[in-house]
């Protein structure tokens, strides 16, 4: 049943919000050099390796100075960027992840390998089930790199502290994990994106 909600409605969604992906591909290439979708290597289902699509919201080669971006002015962000992040815009080419069966629309968000070589044995039963776009975690720590400018050192608070809690509330995810509550989570991430 996840499956086939996920298939519909992420077939649906690609159909519908297609002139805003055009919008938004066109905005990107006329605000910064390089590609409009920003392509990253993560950890999904089963411990394997996927490729998650994004809007680029940074400039190119960004990602070579640090995996973290931190605080709301950031100055590898493009200025389409600020936009299309604050609002989450920059997620919805993870459509195409979930059409694909790589993620699906509600699941624990997929980490790059850096970070789930870290995890114990236990934290890695979060790998037992589909990535997703939303979860617990992006609920509670939308402000993530606010949370991160504030500190001196924002990778070894991401890995000490925001990782660990996120890593907490994947494993109840797991645990609760049923269509029903995949739904009240989708209705609460977009109440949070709406409230922004």
């Amino acid at each position: 049943m996840k499956r086939l909600f996920d298939l519909m409605a992420s077939g649906f969604g690609l159909l519908v919000l297609s002139p805003l992906f055009l919008l938004l591909a066109i905005w990107i290439k006329c605000d910064s050099k390089g590609p409009v979708f920003y392509r990253q290597v993560r950890v999904g289902r089963n411990n394997r390796d996927f490729r998650l699509y994004k809007f680029r919201s940074m400039r190119v080669g960004s990602d070579k100075k640090g995996l973290i971006t931190i605080g709301g002015h950031d100055p590898r962000v493009t200025r389409s960027g600020y936009f299309i992040r604050k609002y989450k815009l920059d997620e919805l080419p993870q459509l195409i992840n979930v059409f694909a069966g790589d993620m699906s629309l509600v699941g624990p968000r997929p980490e790059v390998r850096k970070y789930v070589d870290m995890y114990t044995p236990e934290q890695m039963h979060v790998l037992n089930v589909r990535p997703g776009v939303t979860d617990m975690a992006s609920i509670r720590y939308r402000n993530e790199n606010e949370l991160l400018e504030q500190v001196d050192d924002p990778d070894r608070y991401y890995v000490d502290v925001i990782m660990q809690d996120k890593l907490r509330l994947n494993l109840e995810y797991v645990r609760r994990n049923s269509f029903w509550f995949d739904l009240k989570l989708i209705f609460e991430t977009f109440r949070e994106i709406i409230s922004k």
